[in-house]
């Protein structure tokens, strides 16, 4: 993969932020820093907070890498800032962001368009609790509606924890989001420049594949190729590709789906700016085709050359 580094300019990796997944994005941004300096482009590694998101055309960047996860960063806040400056930067613009960081949101869009989700209902206030065993069954998920990576994901196997499971949860400060429990195998697809992954499976021993299986875990297993009849693989890959566009988002992501115990595909949620680290897997899907994580990072830098300059843009 041959790319003349020397377009790119000065390029500023936003990594850390201010969200509860700071850490992964702190192993993330430096993980894309080394690769682009390996390559030769002039990266300089930025811990990103409000007070200096705005400053970075003074400082003589051309483009941004956003390595941002979770609130602020993912959520279309910062890609806005960036936009008001004209600053190019990777990935999905704000409404992309905005959307796919809301669970509700995203299910609500997908539901418009016919596509497969868990059954779910928003909780707003513990009133909300009456009937919710009846209507979703047990096991069930309560989700912070805008966190990412699991952050404050409780999962209710009795009907005593519903009410202390919910309590914690919304100390996040969202409506809560409560989903029926899928009883099947745990999938995700990456999809980039408007392609989509070989499709990754996922097993813990962990009772869901919560944030500690995601990043702290060395006994998490994962297999990609997945190990699906190659006409599940490719009907996954497609409703992922479909589920991603549905949202508007751009140039690279990932996109969770569970099976049910009937081998049916339900999607979770879309991430827009999902982990570059030793754990995660749009890289390894990635490797799966062919390229390495420094042409995968090339890749999605390389979009950047035409698109989001001061006004949203399509990256097709």
């Amino acid at each position: 993969m041959m790319v003349d580094v020397t377009q790119f300019g000065k390029v500023a990796v936003l990594m850390g932020g201010v969200s509860a997944e700071r850490d992964v994005s702190l192993n993330s941004g430096k993980a894309v820093l080394d690769a682009l300096l390996a390559k030769g482009v002039d990266a300089h590694g930025i811990d990103a907070n409000p007070s200096n998101i705005g400053d970075l055309k003074n400082q003589g960047f051309d483009r941004v890498f956003v390595a941002l996860h979770g609130r602020w960063g993912e959520d279309g806040v910062v890609q806005g800032a960036l936009q008001a400056t004209g600053m190019p930067y990777t990935g999905s613009g704000v409404l992309g962001c905005a959307l796919a960081m809301d669970k509700v949101r995203t299910k609500q869009v997908w539901q418009s368009l016919g596509l497969p989700t868990a059954k779910y209902r928003v909780l707003k206030d513990e009133r909300d609790l009456d009937g919710l065993i009846a209507e979703l069954g047990l096991p069930l998920f309560l989700k912070p509606a805008c966190e990412g990576s699991s952050v404050g994901v409780g999962k209710v196997n009795y009907a005593d924890e519903l009410l202390s499971t919910y309590q914690n949860v919304v100390q996040h400060g969202d409506d809560v989001l409560a989903e029926q429990f899928i009883d099947g195998a745990e999938l995700t697809c990456g999809v980039l420049n408007g392609q989509a992954l070989p499709v990754i499976r996922m097993r813990t021993d962990n009772e869901f594949y919560d944030y500690q299986a995601k990043y702290e875990s060395n006994e998490t297993q994962y297999f990609c190729p997945a190990g699906l009849p190659e006409e599940q693989e490719l009907a996954i890959r497609d409703l992922a590709l479909k589920a991603f566009n549905a949202l508007d988002c751009k140039v690279w992501g990932r996109v969770d789906v569970m099976l049910t115990a009937k081998q049916e595909p339900l999607l979770l949620e879309v991430n827009t700016v999902p982990g570059m680290t030793s754990h995660s897997l749009v890289p390894m899907a990635a490797k799966e085709v062919g390229l390495s994580f420094a042409e995968l990072v090339l890749t999605i830098l390389q979009q950047t050359l035409n698109a989001h300059s001061g006004k949203e843009v399509s990256h097709d």
